[in-house]
């Protein structure tokens, strides 16, 4: 069985080799092993304090193989982004010329470098390891944290959003960043990006243009790429459409990728997730994600459950409470898969 959970410090190797694994562009999984340790620690520290309002708390979920202990996938909530370091963005406008002597009109896009998105709370890092990818490893993974704003909401902000990896080559380039931000930051996009992550982002508002970038001035191969998901990142934009995320014309300033957002408490995952109390019994007929009631024991499996409304119960195998780690008529809290 596979179970979502809290990162744990003895998590670290498999946590670096994911990193590894990742990628070109993938911005917080970065190949830093002292910024990776710096994120298991603020991942402990958020999962074990009580809090009353969001502040710039970090939790990191892992995917664990029960039988091996191995840590096949992970995947992040990061609270109150943009307050202490900005959240830079490109946000596209349309706009519209019109010359009544020649009797032309242009309707032409526009982007210009926002931070919007201050104190909203941001979902990101999903990566699972290749050999793990389908069967619902990916959507397990990806809606337990939809479970955990479930759990307690006053944790996370009203908005929630997630930036999607733009298109990068294999070789590591972007078009993108190429045709753009590298004329401004001169340096490679690995650098720029890796930077990006492990700063306070003072170069981006020292460096990046102040003014309207019209995109019709951008080579073709810029043009093409604006909004658009890197190859592997597919499946994951699908599970947050699932989810109630959209695409709102904004994107990352280094690679061209969406970012989608979404009113948290809109989200399937927290809208129609409910609690009823465990009861053991066989093997049921309806397909969910279940989770426990705790925060800084969170647990989450994916199983087939008899949800009995009329006297407040779920019925599940004892292999879920196990996985859980709670007992026959504690809270749970699933949603239908």
């Amino acid at each position: 069985m596979l179970r979502v959970r809290p990162i744990k410090s003895s998590d670290k190797d498999d946590f670096f080799e994911l990193a590894k694994l990742s990628g070109y562009g993938f911005t917080s999984l970065p190949d830093d092993l002292e910024l990776l340790l710096s994120k298991i620690k603020l991942s402990e520290e958020s999962f074990s304090k009580a809090i009353d309002a969001p502040g710039e708390e970090g939790y990191l979920l892992v995917i664990e193989n029960m039988e091996t202990g191995k840590i096949c996938g992970i995947s992040a909530v990061k609270v109150g982004v943009g307050l202490s370091k900005p959240f830079y963005s490109y946000k596209l406008f349309s706009t519209t010329q019109v010359s009544a002597s020649t009797s032309q009109r242009f309707d032409m896009d526009i982007m210009i470098l926002v931070n919007e998105y201050a104190g909203a709370t941001e979902v990101g890092t999903l990566f699972v390891r290749p050999e793990y990818r389908g069967g619902g490893t990916g959507s397990l993974i990806a809606r337990s944290r939809y479970l955990l704003m479930a759990t307690q909401p006053k944790r996370f902000g009203q908005n929630i959003l997630s930036e999607l990896r733009g298109v990068v080559n294999d070789d590591g380039t972007c078009p993108f960043y190429e045709h753009l931000a590298k004329k401004f930051f001169r340096m490679d996009f690995n650098e720029a990006d890796y930077l990006s992550g492990v700063s306070d982002k003072q170069f981006i508002s020292d460096l990046m243009p102040k003014y309207p970038i019209y995109v019709s001035l951008l080579p073709s191969e810029a043009q093409a790429v604006i909004g658009i998901t890197h190859k592997d990142g597919f499946g994951a934009r699908k599970l947050l459409e699932k989810e109630g995320f959209r695409y709102e014309r904004v994107i990352d300033i280094f690679d061209g990728g969406p970012t989608m957002s979404a009113p948290r408490d809109d989200l399937l995952g927290v809208k129609n997730s409910r609690c009823l109390q465990a009861k053991v019994g066989e093997k049921g007929k309806v397909r969910a994600l279940v989770s426990n009631e705790s925060i800084e024991n969170f647990r989450t499996c994916a199983a087939f459950v008899n949800p009995q409304n009329e006297d407040g119960t779920i019925i599940v195998e004892p292999s879920v409470l196990e996985a859980l780690e709670v007992s026959e008529g504690s809270k749970i809290r699933f949603i239908e898969n």
